[in-house]
This record gives C-alpha cells, sequence and structure tokens, in this order.
C-alpha cells in the first residue's frame, strides 16, 4: 500500500514510518521538512497522489487551548478535503484515551478533541486509535514547570504506553479498513506520573526536585481513574520497567 504519515518526522510518526517499511508498504512523509505544509495546504495534493491511507500524528506547538484547537482544526480541515480529491480511502488519527470524560487537561487535549470533531464529521473514511499517555511523558510534563532543577507535576494515575508499541498497532490499522473508534490501546501496567517523571530522570541522569500538586497545566479533572482505558482495551506488551531498562528512549 501507499501510507502517507503526517508528523512524519516525530516521535510517533518516525516510528509508524519505519514499521510500515519494514512491513513492505510505500511511505510518504509528510511534514514541513518535505515541502509540506498543512497549514496553508501547500504541498498536500502532490503529497497524497495515489495514497490509498493517511496516518495523521502531528502534535501543536506550545500554544494556547484556543491557539491549539484553531491550529489542528485548520490543519485537520486542509487534509481531509485534500484526501477527498486524491481518493484516500482511509484516515487514521492518533488520540488520546480519556479526553472527552473531561472539558480540560492540556491544549494538546482541546486540540485533539477538535481534531475528533473534523474527522467523524468528515467524508473520508477513519479510524480514531485513542491511545494512553506514552512512556515518556511523565519526564516531558515535568520539564513543561522546571525552574532551576525543581518542577510541579500532577499526581495522575495513567497506564502508559511504549512510543513503539502504539506506533505498531498505528501501522496495523493504516493498511487495514476504517473501523471507526478503535479500542482505547494502553500499556500493560497503572503508573503514578510522580514516580515515573522520578524514575526516567534517574535513568537519563537528571537531577529535578518534584514537587506533586494539581495546580498546574494537568488539573484535577484528570484525576482518579479518568485517563486509564476502558473495558476491552488492547493491552500493548512493553512495561514501564522494560523502557526505562531500555534507556528510557
Amino acid at each position: 500500500m501507499r501510507i502517507a504519515v503526517v508528523g512524519a518526522t516525530g516521535n510517533i510518526g518516525a516510528r509508524t514510518v519505519s514499521f510500515l517499511e519494514q512491513d513492505g508498504n510505500a511511505v510518504v512523509p509528510i511534514s514541513r521538512a518535505v515541502g509540506v505544509d498543512l497549514l496553508t495546504g501547500r504541498g498536500l495534493d502532490a503529497a497524497l497522489d495515489g495514497v490509498d491511507a493517511v496516518v495523521d500524528a502531528i502534535s501543536a506547538p506550545p500554544i494556547s487551548p484556543a491557539e491549539t484547537r484553531a491550529y489542528l482544526g485548520t490543519t485537520t480541515q486542509h487534509l481531509l478535503e485534500a484526501e477527498v480529491r486524491a481518493g484516500v480511502r482511509h484516515h487514521v488519527l492518533l488520540s488520546i484515551v480519556g479526553i472527552h470524560r473531561i472539558d480540560g487537561g492540556t491544549a494538546h487535549y482541546s486540540g485533539k478533541r477538535e481534531q475528533e470533531r473534523l474527522v467523524e464529521q468528515g467524508p473520508v473514511p477513519w479510524t480514531i486509535v485513542p491511545a494512553t499517555q506514552f512512556h515518556d511523558f511523565a519526564a516531558l510534563a515535568a520539564s513543561w514547570t522546571e525552574r532551576d532543577g525543581v518542577a510541579t507535576i500532577a499526581p495522575l494515575l495513567v497506564q502508559p504506553i511504549a512510543p513503539d508499541d502504539i506506533a505498531r498497532v498505528l501501522a496495523e490499522v493504516a493498511v487495514g479498513e476504517p473501523q471507526g473508534r478503535y479500542v482505547d490501546v494502553a500499556g500493560p501496567e497503572p503508573q503514578d506520573l510522580v514516580d515515573m517523571a522520578r524514575r526516567t530522570n534517574d535513568v537519563l541522569g537528571r537531577d529535578v526536585k518534584l514537587v506533586p500538586t494539581w495546580s498546574g497545566p494537568l488539573d484535577e479533572s484528570m484525576a482518579g481513574n479518568v485517563m486509564l482505558p476502558g473495558e476491552n482495551a488492547r493491552i500493548a506488551p512493553t512495561t514501564f520497567d522494560e523502557w526505562l531498562a531500555a534507556g528510557a528512549r
């Protein structure tokens, strides 16, 4: 198959490209680095020529919730319109478990909700793949607030997934038929975000004092089981401990 990957140079996109190519698919990377601008639509028609399916693993820059909704809404709309013109038969969107149980969360969550709305109402057959937070999310979340070796972080309960594991799922889904909303995809074990950040920083040799609090980007609307996978979730194999043992990469 000929499959385009949006966000092909990012953490999950690059891994998805690798798995698709290993399985013998022709992959078209879509990013500004190859001359495609999703905000304007420049280069999209040429990039999608002959493409069977599109995997959207794009992320937004660190901007406000309203700006993130506008950014991801605009890029998604341009993408879907170009897919119609190109005759693309399957749009696969990477999303996040639990974001519909809350109104808040990070700016990124707000943007993902807008992406889901556009895809669900759009003209291209689709699959939305909701994943839990990635194994590297805890250290990333702590880095948002780190100042002079001190970072605040929410005591959030998550069931994290290895980046390679979710990329494999996306590659598998992309070559199949559209499925609508896919089951939640999660790692094998619940974890506390504060402990995850501490252990990741230890492996990476970072000396950061962590202060647990809900007064930050991750608020109390995400407390409890909100961000955990629902029933009949697909459980990926790689544990957080195994990811750490491999160097937290």
